[in-house]
């Protein structure tokens, strides 16, 4: 794959989030002629505009012309267009090559390694745990999907020696041949539907990403999930699977079984059909299922391409977790305090949940906001000998009540500022305080980094 020579040629760059103001930077860096276009007016798209300032493009706003795709010499569009729309049909018809923001940053890196990781759910934590892993024994780019697009880390030089990238369905269908060394899907669950006929149709789009791979390449997957399983196995690559149970002659294992019911601590890489290497999960930032199969996903990763052991291990030991996904904020009095806010439907809340062990009560729960319509009920099987006490806030906080109150003491606190001098009135040593939310937050906040934030502050100021 050679570098692009974009000098003099017409790129036109489809949406602009941030994906496509990098790419647009990176496309004018080069000396394209650069059409920047975007269904939305200037008046909605500030940011984005001032971050392209000083970056010689030309503007096609509230719309999009059909001739700045067909005299295009290349589209590039953002993950959150749909490449199904007619301007971008119209554009191939003739031949006009049509990449996404990965696949243009990926030409200007050809020689780098590249980890591709993918998933319904889990891939940002997999993500930022397998960057933390791999930047303890080399220059690592960690980004994508999760924070910063690759066309930022080629505006900057580049520089590393490994890129480790989160990359959505979207992301993936602009692909062409951007080649993972690794990829690795965690599961499939239906989601996009909006944009997917089905969830069959959805997975075809992850499943791209192992048509890219070589047969020296590793493709890594979940052994429990038949979809995960059926793309990794299609790949050219070596497969390489996760999950629990007995440990298997190539992959990924938690020998103990499912964890909470006296499941290991340890995880076991084996290679080859060699000796088991083990790895001691006892991060809390990594507690529950979903993180053990994540954990398990990102060591093998890096094993894979030559982590050493030890500094697998360091990184393990030290993962901070990320952000509002079961982030220890503060532990006091014995007490700890799990900020989830990230969890803003059910599903995210059940699995937040799931990972404080079942036997005596010792969860005061808090949870409420804007609802997103769906039923609270598919939690009732988790409270019984794990939550203490729920506290509702927000707007659906009668709805969380009415399906859940019969199940723990139940109290309507309005605020999260004073459920949080609540929950510290209730709580005792051994007890953890979890904002779980299983809503949006934007009855009372501006989003759940915000409200989140606003979690952390109000544990702060607790005497």
């Amino acid at each position: 794959m050679s570098t692009p020579d974009l000098k003099g040629k017409r790129v036109t760059v489809v949406g602009l989030a941030k994906s496509g103001v990098a790419a647009a930077r990176l496309c004018a860096r080069e000396g394209a002629r650069v059409t920047v276009t975007d269904r939305r007016g200037e008046e909605h798209l500030s940011a984005p505009l001032a971050a392209l300032a000083g970056a010689s493009v030309r503007r096609a706003l509230g719309g999009h012309d059909p001739a700045d795709f067909e005299h295009a010499d290349l589209v590039v569009v953002s993950p959150g267009v749909p490449m199904a729309i007619p301007e971008l049909r119209a554009a191939r018809a003739p031949g006009v090559p049509v990449w996404g923001e990965a696949e243009l940053a990926a030409r200007f890196l050809p020689a780098v390694p590249i980890v591709a990781i993918t998933g319904t759910n889990g891939k940002s934590t997999t993500t930022a745990l397998a960057g933390a892993l791999f930047a303890r024994h080399r220059r690592t780019f960690t980004g994508g999907n999760l924070g910063t697009p690759l066309c930022e880390h080629v505006l900057e030089g580049g520089g590393a020696e490994v890129v480790v990238l989160e990359l959505s369905s979207f992301q993936i269908e602009g692909l062409l041949s951007l080649r993972p060394r690794v990829a690795a899907i965690l599961n499939v669950t239906p989601d996009h539907l909006d944009r997917y006929r089905d969830v069959d149709d959805y997975a075809a789009a992850k499943a791209r990403l192992f048509a890219l791979q070589q047969a020296d390449d590793h493709a890594v997957a979940n052994a429990r999930d038949p979809r995960a399983l059926a793309m990794a196995e299609s790949s050219r690559a070596a497969l390489h699977t996760f999950g629990f149970g007995p440990p298997a002659p190539d992959g990924a294992r938690d020998p103990g079984g499912e964890p909470g019911a006296g499941g290991a601590t340890e995880l076991w890489i084996r290679r080859g059909g060699g000796a088991p290497e083990r790895f001691r999960l006892a991060n809390r930032a990594l507690r529950g299922r979903h993180n053990r199969e994540n954990a398990m996903a990102a060591v093998l990763s890096a094993r894979l391409l030559g982590v050493p052991g030890d500094a697998v291990q360091a990184g393990l030991d030290a993962f901070p977790g990320l952000p509002h996904r079961l982030e220890l904020v503060s532990e006091r009095g014995g007490v700890e305090w799990v900020n989830d806010s990230k969890a803003t439907n059910v599903d995210s809340t059940y699995v937040g949940l799931s990972a404080f062990p079942a036997g005596a009560p010792r969860v005061v729960l808090v949870m409420g906001g804007r609802g997103k319509g769906a039923p609270y009920a598919p939690l009732r099987p988790l409270f019984p000998g794990r939550v203490k006490a729920l506290l509702t806030v927000g707007e659906d906080a009668p709805a969380v009540e009415r399906e859940l109150g019969d199940l723990c003491p139940t109290e309507p606190c309005g605020t999260l500022e004073a459920a949080v001098r609540r929950a510290a009135a209730l709580a005792r040593p051994g007890d953890a305080v979890l904002l779980s939310p299983a809503c949006a937050s934007y009855d009372q906040f501006r989003s759940y980094e915000e409200r989140g934030a606003a979690f952390r502050r109000h544990v702060a100021e607790l005497s």
